[in-house]
This record gives structure tokens, sequence and C-alpha cells, in this order.
């Protein structure tokens, strides 16, 4: 095993847990670190690790909010075991058209938009749209501020938003994050609950492509297991702190900041793989 991949496995690792939570689209970046860092493996378990890592970043948000998601934790009254039910029927309810859709469109989504130029654009499209719409929130009082006020049918509405995310570059919690918003849930509420959307979601596409892998019969040899374990492990201790610094960072900011980074990061894809 060359320290050189691991050194990539660690990169990657780095890259997924912090662009998966944060609204700035994971499929850009790491479209510039493949490009310039490749792992010496095989394309089938290059593909299919880009996806299972996602694993890692999946377990930081069961550690972090393990309490809250937790309808049989002990402290909790019987009141507040009842809510912590109806917020997974709700986040249930919000994965639903992302489930759906993902299931029957994702692999034609990946074949028809998954290249430089439609992640690029929608890095850019997207950051102007953030920009656009905190300049709108300044003056503007949110009316769904906790999930006790989050209705079931916002919860689905919030869930087509997701879906925007099957195009490449559009960032999940981004395009849930702007959805929420737009339907006048807080930034806070807004970004938990991307975070509750988004583990469901990349669990199943994470099981779907390890599934495929391992039906294809190609096999995974001991470097390439060392290299899934040592990405998705970073992923998990990245991610955490990349969540704990969005849900700090929102209470005090907007996401106006992320709007003009993915501009710049889009016109980066974009002049570079044209030129």
């Amino acid at each position: 095993m060359s320290i050189i991949e691991i050194l990539k496995a660690i990169l990657l690792g780095v890259v997924e847990g912090i662009t998966e939570w944060l609204p700035i689209s994971s499929t850009g970046h790491m479209i510039l670190v493949e490009e310039w860092f490749p792992l010496n493996v095989t394309q089938e378990f290059n593909e299919m690790f880009l996806v299972v890592i996602q694993l890692g970043a999946i377990l930081a948000v069961c550690l972090l909010f393990f309490e809250k998601l937790n309808p049989f934790y002990g402290r909790k009254s019987p009141r507040q075991k009842n809510e912590t039910f109806k917020l997974w029927i709700k986040v249930i309810v919000g994965c639903i058209p992302a489930g759906i859709l993902g299931v029957l469109f994702n692999d034609w989504f990946d074949e028809h938009f998954y290249n430089a130029t439609v992640v690029a654009v929608m890095l850019i499209v997207y950051g102007v749209i953030f920009i656009l719409l905190e300049h709108h929130n300044k003056k503007r009082e949110f009316r769904i501020r906790n999930f006790n006020q989050l209705s079931y049918g916002t919860a689905f509405a919030i869930g087509v938003f997701q879906c925007l995310a099957l195009i490449p570059g559009t960032s999940r919690s981004g395009a849930t994050i702007l959805g929420a918003m737009l339907l006048g849930v807080s930034r806070t509420t807004a970004a938990e609950f991307s975070f509750f959307l988004s583990a469901p979601v990349m669990f199943g596409a994470s099981l779907i492509k390890a599934i495929k892998f391992v039906t294809s019969g190609v096999g995974i040899t001991g470097n390439e297991l060392v290299i899934l374990i040592v990405g998705s492990v970073v992923a998990f201790l990245v991610s955490v702190a990349a969540i704990r610094f969005l849900l700090d960072y929102v209470r005090r900011h907007d996401f106006a900041l992320f709007g003009y980074y993915r501009i710049i990061l889009g016109a980066v894809v974009l002049i570079y793989f044209l030129l």
C-alpha cells in the first residue's frame, strides 16, 4: 500500500466531510480533487468509493443528533418522545420525492449531466440564488423556527426541493436549505432538517452502490479496502467538525458567503476544464 494512495484517501475524506454538509456542492470539489489527485484503483471501485464514503458522513449526523433523533432517549418526557416520532415522520415524508426519483433516474441524471460544465453552471446559478435570497431575507421574519411548527406538507415540499440535487453541482444541502427558507423555515431549522433528510437518502444511495459493486463480480483488493476505510473514517471526523461549524455559523450569519464561494468555485471549474 503506497503512502500516496493513503494521503489521497485522506484528502477525499476531508473534502467529502466538509462539502457534503456545507451548501457548496461536494460534486464540484470532488471533480477537481479527482482531476488533480486520482486514486490508483479500478474505475468500478472509484465510482463505488465516492458514494459509499458518504456513510462516514452519515454517522456524524447520528452522533451529533443522537438525542434529538432518538425517540427512546431515557431523559425525554412522553411529550418529547412523541415530538421525536413526529419529527421522524416528517423526515420520512421529506425523503419520499428524492427516494422515488433517485431510484428511477439517478443513473440517467449522472449519465447526461455529470460533466464539468453542468457542475460549474449549477455552482454559479445556485450561488447567485443564495445571494439574492439572503438579500431578500434581510427584512424577513421566518414563520417556522422549530420542528414543531414544521408541517408534514412543508416537509414534503422541502423534499421536492431536495430532488434538484439530482443535477450534479446543485448540492443536496444547498437545495434543501434554499427550498426550506423559501417556504419560511429559519436558517438553523432549515440546516438541521437538511442534515436529517440527507442521511436516509445518502444511506440508500450508498447501499445501492455497494450492492451493485458486490454483485458486479469485480471484487475488492486489500489495498482498496484500506482506502475505503480510511476515507470513510476521515469523512466521519471532518463531518462532525463541519456540521458543528455550519450550525454555529448560521446562528450569527446568513448564507450569502457560501453563494460567493460557489460562484468563484464554479468559475474555476469552468475555466479549468474549458482551457
